[in-house]
């Protein structure tokens, strides 16, 4: 199994870095109330050899239809916990990308009630295109 997830982390892959929404997660009332920002991460894995040989964005995956999902998961209806927001964003990605094998999503919440210095808290998920 080490093998496989190595070869995913290899492989060719489409990459967004520090999306950021305004979104209103959380299980406390006040994050549902005001929101706050989410910085989300998103590389898509597939085989992006015809898009290189073609140079043809039919070939591949558009960069901003993956981040209209992010942003309408974030921007959308409220969820309880991070998980479910990157759970959320994986899966729409798969359904609608069949061409993608393999998702990893982070979310991260920039401001977070915690005492201490941080650049963030979150998630991060790998959701495979099921068999």
């Amino acid at each position: 199994m080490a093998g496989e997830d190595e070869a995913v982390c290899l492989g060719d892959k489409l990459i967004l870095r520090g999306l950021q929404f305004h979104g209103f997660h959380g299980v406390k009332q006040e994050e549902k109330k005001l929101g706050q920002k989410f910085v989300v991460d998103v590389d898509a894995w597939m085989d992006l050899t015809a898009a290189g040989e073609t140079d043809n964005i039919s070939d591949t995956v558009s960069y901003t239809d993956i981040y209209r999902i992010a942003k309408s998961v974030v921007e959308g209806p409220p969820h309880n916990l991070l998980e479910s927001v990157a759970h959320s964003i994986a899966n729409s990605i798969l359904l609608k990308f069949p061409q993608i094998s393999t998702v990893r999503v982070k979310v991260g919440k920039p401001h977070v009630a915690v005492q201490g210095v941080l650049d963030y808290l979150g998630v991060e998920i790998f959701r495979k295109r099921k068999a």
